[in-house]
């Protein structure tokens, strides 16, 4: 009976999130499944991890939550995965030779 109602607390979560704003919620999926792309590349490829890959993949997904968290008004968030775009950019110019 715990398991039914853990269950169905973790299921009024996910369909909260939907329904206080549909944008939002599609938004943090692609910025999860960009980000979650970007980081198992990242992993199998370990020994010599292309990063002009990496960094295009893991900066759609951060721009996605960007939008994301400005949407629901969650500062912190917005803040960190701000500088992540911010760190994204920088890294994928040195990866590139620009810089």
């Amino acid at each position: 009976m715990q398991n039914k109602r853990t269950v169905n607390k973790i299921i009024g979560f996910w369909v909260n999130s939907y329904r206080s704003d549909r944008k939002a919620f599609w938004l943090e999926l692609v910025g999860f499944v960009f980000t979650v792309a970007a980081s198992m590349y990242l992993a199998i490829h370990a020994n010599a991890p292309d990063m002009t890959v990496v960094y295009p993949l893991s900066l759609v997904g951060v721009i996605a939550q960007v939008y994301a968290s400005y949407r629901r008004g969650a500062a912190w968030v917005l803040l960190l995965t701000s500088y992540f775009v911010c760190i994204n950019v920088f890294g994928f110019g040195r990866a590139m030779g620009w810089y």
